[in-house]
């Protein structure tokens, strides 16, 4: 299978991009500098598109297969002013806006679209468990992926067969929120966020990876699919699996006025409760290797 995968250089780009090579793919990855994507495995190659330009980008289209679309400003990266929500809601509407015009534009267009997305859709919403028929919530984040999925459905009404990916929070050594939230533990300072109560919809980077993968081979796989783990942890409970994994205590609290104050609106991805449940990834089938918070940091941190 020929696949483009644009945000390549990301957390989740560069897992399945080596996943992808590995299993014999011919991979193409996009970047507005392919001079400095480094690191990339044997054989796939870097191509400049500017995340703006569907001329740019149909020529790299014809006659690739599929294309999975992760391309976004990172959310977390630093708080949140006025300036950088723009930049995390325009990177992402706008790049899927701009595909989905290089679809229509492009020779032989791919026939498959996996789009980014991600839980924040749900808004927090506390204890209510969440499949991917429920409706979207209300905030910043939830109008941005509201946004950001409708940006891309121009391609259904070419024959594409589109999923979109309502990623969780993705656990892993390498980067994005484990290392972060591992950092305290390591120094006997960890716990629960806030009340740690609110409901954490977790993936490991390995069922990240496979379960995009399973999307991509699936021909009936089509809609809204949440890529989180089938038991959601609360705050707290995934305090404790960290502080088990790394043989640490893990009961001292940060109080969520501490957090406001620190990050300002981008407190909400620490203190929001979504119970984000895989419910059609299941219904399709798919098999995932870790389906507890304990096996997975056990397995990431142990």
């Amino acid at each position: 299978m020929q696949v483009i995968v644009t945000g390549g250089g990301g957390l989740i780009g560069r897992a399945l991009t080596a996943a992808l090579a590995a299993r014999g793919d011919e991979v193409r990855v996009t970047s507005r500098d392919p001079s400095a994507v480094r690191g990339l495995p044997r054989g796939v190659e870097a191509a400049r598109w500017d995340a703006a330009s569907a001329d740019e980008l149909a020529p790299l289209l014809a006659g690739a297969d599929a294309v999975v679309h992760l391309a976004g400003a990172g959310i977390a990266e630093r708080r949140w002013s006025e300036a950088r929500k723009r930049a995390i809601r325009d990177s992402r509407t706008r790049s899927t806006a701009a595909l989905a015009a290089a679809f229509a534009r492009a020779a032989s267009p791919p026939r498959i679209l996996l789009q980014g997305s991600a839980v924040g859709y749900y808004g927090s919403r506390g204890d209510e468990e969440l499949a991917e028929t429920a409706a979207a919530g209300t905030g910043f984040l939830a109008d941005v992926c509201v946004a950001w999925e409708a940006a891309g459905s121009a391609v259904e009404d070419l024959g594409v067969r589109r999923a979109v990916l309502r990623t969780g929070v993705v656990l892993a050594t390498e980067g994005g929120a484990l290392p972060k939230m591992a950092l305290p533990f390591r120094f006997f300072a960890g716990g629960p966020v806030g009340s740690g109560r609110q409901w954490v919809p977790w993936i490991h980077m390995a069922d990240e990876v496979g379960a995009i993968l399973f999307l991509l081979d699936s021909p009936q796989a089509s809609g809204v699919f949440n890529l989180t783990a089938p038991e959601p942890a609360t705050n707290r409970a995934l305090a404790r699996a960290i502080g088990r994994a790394l043989r640490r205590p893990s009961f001292l609290p940060a109080p969520a006025a501490a957090m406001k104050l620190a990050l300002g609106e981008m407190a909400e991805l620490l203190l929001a409760s979504q119970k984000a449940l895989p419910a059609a990834l299941l219904a399709a089938g798919y098999p995932f290797r870790f389906a507890t918070a304990g096996a997975a940091l056990e397995d990431l941190l142990g």
